[in-house]
């Protein structure tokens, strides 16, 4: 049986309903995959609902769809919480909320590091990004993308988190290495840090509050590079727990 095309939708989705898709998907639909009235589909909402519909109505800008079958898929377990500096390029920005939705990440943090660059913040589009990889990489479920905090207030924030971790660069501080540091079916916050690196401040404020230290191996990595290495190990980690 062929996989049905999935859609995301904002919408609350309940069995035997009809409802609009939104118009740019609907777009799609229709003007891109050129779907037609009665073919099959299937929709999410980033929450976990996967609903199975038939297609009603269908012109350029609009879709209608009957929702013929509910179901939820429930999150992947243990959870990987990503603080991370943002850099000012947008296009690097961009390119880790695509990969850290795609390996399965559950929440992103921009945090604002002492030495971090200044970012703006592009709501919409970095949610347009996060929904474009969720549906790519066939996960029902949306990462949390938080507003900027600081270290401290991250710290404070996942002070109950399980495992917690910070990747810096100082050689005068110790470190473990990511193997020996991160342990499987643990949820864990990982902090990366800017290009600049974290402060002795920020690593001390970090390590005070139960975070172990770590490196990524011998190369310096860009930022971005840093934190898909992290979210790599912990999926292939925790995806062969039990085998």
């Amino acid at each position: 049986m062929a996989t049905l095309p999935i859609f995301y939708t904002s919408q609350t989705l309940l069995q035997s309903t009809t409802i609009a898709v939104e118009e740019e998907t609907a777009r799609h639909i229709v003007q891109v995959l050129r779907m037609k009235t009665g073919e099959a589909m299937a929709l999410t909402d980033g929450k976990g609902t996967r609903a199975e519909v038939i297609i009603e109505t269908a012109s350029k800008k609009s879709c209608s769809v009957f929702i013929k079958h509910t179901g939820y898929q429930p999150p992947t377990s243990p959870h990987l919480i990503l603080g991370v500096a943002f850099t000012k390029n947008a296009g690097r920005n961009e390119w880790l909320l695509e990969k850290a939705t795609e390996l399965g990440v559950h929440s992103i943090i921009p945090i604002t590091a002492e030495r971090s660059e200044r970012v703006f913040a592009k709501e919409e589009r970095w949610k347009n990004i996060l929904v474009s990889a969720m549906l790519q990489s066939q996960q029902y479920h949306l990462p949390h993308l938080s507003s900027p905090l600081s270290v401290v207030a991250v710290l404070e924030q996942y002070a109950a988190c399980s495992q917690k971790l910070i990747a810096h660069c100082e050689t005068s501080l110790p470190r473990l290495s990511l193997y020996k540091a991160m342990q499987p079916a643990k949820d864990t916050l990982i902090l990366i840090g800017p290009e600049g690196d974290f402060t002795e401040d920020e690593i001390k404020a970090a390590t005070d509050a139960s975070c172990a230290a770590i490196d990524l191996g011998k190369n310096r990595l860009r930022t971005e590079t840093a934190a898909m290495s992290v979210c790599a190990y912990f999926s292939i980690l925790n995806s062969y727990t039990h085998y």
